[in-house]
């Protein structure tokens, strides 16, 4: 058996979270040692309470109106900032944040073994040999060019001479694993034909493949006059496991190619009755697909896919709002308009003058998220903190005596914010900024915050204590729940103070609904502080006063959009919106 260096279409075919305390009116503060407190015996626990007011709303919002004019003053006098981009979840906030605190470790490369220039023409037998007497390894020589070259995207005819060079090694035979990488050459520059021999070598020898070249196969199948065997390959795919959503992004692109619009929809819904969040490219296209149509029927289904975007919160990327403007303005006899655009603080549209949906949850919303986060997170996520039941039961007991919160601060975190400066002195700044306007703060800290260190000063601890309210945590234990309950139970008015982004909490909540109004209760409740150095002044990023989703009027959309030039994190939220009217 012969493996013939002319090309491939030569091949043979092969298949190889008490009582009544008594709290005075003044502004003293009680030092409460407790032993034998709310049935909870033997053990002693330290935590202080200011004495407190009424709920300081009208503070609240003065401190809220004053962090949404913070602006960034040392970036240049004249310099405009977009809307929203000095919000914490502001797409590419992030990464300024890491540009603004460098690393100051250089990171070490790991040594480069074994190199060799990649041949850029063909070889022949006694210059493959040639080379793999200089390659040390010589047992996974023809595996490890072979894969240099899939990594380099080489011109098939350079991987072809591999091949036949191993099938004249091997009496014609070459390995299932050379021929993967061949066929992945063959996909990636787009040779159809030789995606074609390949498939037929491999339906010959095996009866079974794996998913990669399964998935190699329909992506290179699949724009060919041969595309509904890709459909058959998707169909022995789902005999051992369900298909990737790229595996049904190729056959939906397909169909569409083909102009099967129903076997295109019809993937659609198989895909999301297996629960996988499509493609941004599947949804994609089609838009694309649907441009100029006249079809209420196709119109109502990529409605849905917008309000899947919606109730998904998914973003899509500048050239899939492009094709979203695009459609819309094509329907015939229904006249819209489309515009790219930014939100302005106070919710309005520059576009249109519309104001999108608050940020803020209804009071249903709110309750059934508080029910939520206190038994899947709180009581239920013991996978998520370090505390115990009764330590957790003994701070419910110390909420539940304490007027309302303002605000709630992760004490620990705050107070490491310089890791230079005293740690002691970083948090009193802030409580005492906060207690000068008035508010009724919790502080949320550790046991060996109160033992005098060059870290924690016990005077400062002491003023501190005079402002605000305490509680300390085992030493051992996490601060989320402790935060999360007192927050959630003070009231929809609360906020909180912490880097933390909660994304292991919001991950512990059940469904996509929870998460969505967990990260919509937070955009809305938690302040971040806004400070190049220790001692200077305490100002906070303003809050977020809308929801960043997909929405809709009926004769409106705003679309939130992710911008090519902006890196965003997954738990950041685009700036860009695109704004879509119907003329009247």
């Amino acid at each position: 058996m012969t493996f013939y260096f002319a090309g491939i279409r030569s091949f043979p075919k092969l298949w190889k979270s008490n009582s009544y305390l008594g709290l005075s009116s003044s502004h003293s503060y009680l030092s409460l040692f407790l032993k034998d407190c709310y049935g909870i015996r033997n053990q002693e626990k330290w935590f202080s309470v200011k004495t407190m007011s009424a709920q300081n709303t009208k503070a609240m919002n003065l401190l809220i109106a004053k962090a949404r004019c913070v602006r960034k003053l040392d970036e240049g006098s004249n310099k405009q900032v977009s809307a929203d981009s000095s919000h914490m979840f502001a797409a590419g906030a992030a990464k300024k944040r890491s540009q603004m605190n460098p690393s100051s470790k250089t990171p070490v490369l790991p040594p480069v073994k074994n190199m060799i220039q990649l041949p850029t023409k063909p070889l022949n037998s006694e210059e493959w040999d040639k080379l793999k007497e200089e390659f040390k390894e010589k047992a996974n020589f023809e595996n490890w060019i072979i894969l240099q070259m899939v990594k380099c995207h080489s011109s098939l005819d350079v991987a072809k001479s591999v091949l036949a060079w191993v099938a004249a090694k091997n009496n014609g035979i070459v390995g299932y694993d050379l021929l993967v990488k061949y066929l992945y050459l063959c996909v990636f520059h787009k040779q159809t034909s030789e995606v074609i021999d390949v498939y037929e070598i491999m339906k010959a020898r095996y009866k079974r493949l794996e998913s990669g070249a399964y998935t190699l196969l329909m992506r290179g199948l699949i724009y060919t006059d041969r595309w509904r065997e890709a459909l058959l390959l998707l169909e022995d795919l789902k005999k051992v496991m369900i298909p990737s959503k790229k595996n049904y992004d190729d056959c939906i692109q397909g169909a569409l190619f083909h102009q099967d619009v129903n076997v295109a929809w019809n993937l659609y819904q198989e895909l999301l009755n297996h629960d996988i969040v499509p493609m941004l490219e599947t949804l994609k296209a089609f838009f694309d697909f649907g441009k100029d149509m006249k079809d209420d029927q196709y119109s109502n289904k990529l409605h849905n896919i917008l309000l899947y975007l919606r109730n998904n919160q998914l973003y899509p990327g500048e050239s899939f709002a492009h094709s979203i403007k695009t459609w819309f303005e094509s329907i015939p006899g229904e006249q819209w308009k489309g515009q790219f655009t930014t939100i302005q603080q106070s919710g309005q549209c520059l576009g249109c003058g519309k104001t999108v949906e608050s940020i803020h949850l209804s009071s249903e919303e709110y309750e059934f998220l508080k029910e939520k986060i206190m038994r899947d997170v709180i009581d239920g996520g013991d996978q998520y903190k370090k505390t115990t039941p009764q330590e957790l039961k003994r701070f419910q007991n110390f909420v539940k005596y304490c007027p309302p919160f303002d605000v709630v601060i992760d004490g620990l975190n705050v107070a490491k914010m310089f890791p230079k400066a005293r740690e002691s002195q970083v948090l009193l700044n802030v409580v005492s900024h906060l207690a000068k306007q008035n508010l009724q703060v919790l502080v949320l800290g550790r046991k060996h915050m109160l033992t005098q260190n060059s870290r924690w000063r016990r005077v400062e601890m002491e003023k501190m204590q005079k402002q605000a309210s305490f509680f300390f945590a085992d030493n051992i234990s996490e601060d989320d729940p402790f935060l999360l309950y007192a927050t959630l139970h003070s009231g929809n008015h609360c906020k909180f103070i912490t880097k933390d982004l909660m994304r292991d909490h919001r991950a512990c909540l059940p469904d996509a609904k929870t998460q969505r109004l967990f990260f919509k209760w937070q955009q809305g409740h938690q302040l971040a502080i806004v400070s190049k150095h220790p001692g200077a002044k305490i100002t906070f990023q303003h809050i977020l006063s809308y929801d960043t989703v997909v929405q809709t009027t009926g004769d409106s959309w705003h679309i939130p959009y992710d911008d090519n030039l902006v890196e965003r994190y997954s738990y950041e939220v685009p700036t860009k919106w695109l704004c879509l009217h119907r003329k009247t």
